[in-house]
């Protein structure tokens, strides 16, 4: 499925917006502050979590509206079908309930996670350039980006081993808790938490060693791990460790502590300690790998939301990263602050982006 119709209201700087992209490379250009990530961002909305920025949902509305947004698309298959086979989908909040989200499915209520049934979103930002020197949270949800494209259940998995998790934090601040219901709440953190394991753990491996197998290219090869719990008794360790998860603060064992370690296979070193180009060329390189092992696995390639990406390649790569996208097919949504960055991608739907407003081009 790819984004054949995108509608925006009261979202971030457009008060409304109505896109009609193409199949293929979708290329919006503009000035910096014109609103071209914003775009990226509604688009990576239509699925799980808080989106390509991470931002509440009382972020995204409109300063000078009236309070709440709305995210709007028609998903079409590539192909012709007997039916019409499109789905609309939306997302958003109300000016009376700002902080919750709201989805919908050709017209009915349902649930965030539900959306990565239809459609899997991975992007690439300016931000993520720390993502190797930084904290392991950023790449815990970089990784668990990539595993929900393959496994779609491993949203529901991850959002009950948190509320669990959450419940048992609160729980352990009590003067006397109930050790009834601790054990039933790590009981459950267990569960879940062996789910995440199985599925990170098959997605690295999977990952890895199509990297591995990959000829030396343009873009650097990169070697994955995981660091930190990977499985074994957790409602044991959770029982024995509530003393001193009670005077932390936060639960201190769990598949919320893991770590995706990377290193660079060409020059055997570790990620954090590349250059700064070398970093990019790493997560460029995962990302296209990850496109490729979706769409043999899966069956369906994943949206791509690359934000200034070829702002930071030489000439040579930008065709090598175009040619590589083109050929593996899918949609590509791609920003930068002129058009002759992208000259080399030939057939596209091209989109100028002023002053919050959206023109074809």
């Amino acid at each position: 499925m790819f984004v054949s119709r995108l509608s925006l209201t009261d979202f971030r700087s457009y008060a409304g917006a109505l896109v009609v992209p193409g199949p293929g490379f979708v290329v919006l250009t503009g000035e910096n502050g014109a609103g071209k990530t914003n775009v990226l961002e509604a688009v990576s909305l239509l699925s799980p979590g808080r989106g390509l920025r991470g931002a509440t949902l009382t972020e995204m509305a409109r300063s000078t509206g009236p309070g709440g947004f709305a995210v709007a698309a028609r998903l079409t298959p590539p192909f012709p079908v007997a039916t019409d086979g499109s789905i609309d989908i939306g997302t958003g909040s109300t000016a009376s309930a700002p902080e919750r989200r709201q989805v919908r499915i050709n017209g009915a209520s349902a649930s965030a996670n539900a959306l990565s049934e239809w459609l899997s979103i991975l992007w690439l930002t300016p931000a993520m350039d720390r993502l190797f020197t930084e904290g392991a949270s950023g790449r815990r949800r970089f990784l668990d980006r990539l595993v929900l494209a393959l496994a779609p259940g491993h949203a529901i998995h991850a959002a009950r081993y948190e509320a669990a998790m959450r419940a048992r934090n609160k729980l352990l601040g009590e003067e006397r808790p109930d050790r009834d219901w601790l054990a039933a709440l790590e009981a459950r953190m267990a569960e879940h938490g062996a789910a995440l394991a199985e599925t990170r753990a098959a997605t690295v491996g999977a990952l890895a060693e199509r990297l591995a197998a990959a000829p030396e290219g343009p873009f650097a090869r990169a070697g994955l791990m995981l660091e930190g719990w990977s499985g074994g008794d957790l409602a044991s360790a959770l029982a024995g460790g509530r003393a001193r998860d009670a005077a932390a603060g936060r639960t201190l064992v769990g598949p919320h502590r893991v770590d995706l370690r990377v290193t660079h296979l060409g020059k055997g070193q570790a990620a954090e300690r590349c250059s700064t180009g070398e970093q990019k060329a790493l997560l460029l390189g995962i990302v296209l790998a990850h496109a490729d092992l979706v769409a043999d696995e899966a069956g369906r390639r994943p949206i791509l939301l690359l934000d200034e990406v070829a702002a930071h390649l030489d000439p040579s790569r930008r065709a090598a990263l175009f040619e590589r996208l083109a050929g593996g097919g899918g949609q590509v949504w791609m920003t930068g602050t002129e058009r002759s960055l992208f000259e080399a991608i030939g057939e596209a739907t091209w989109l100028a982006v002023r002053d919050g407003t959206i023109h074809a081009l």
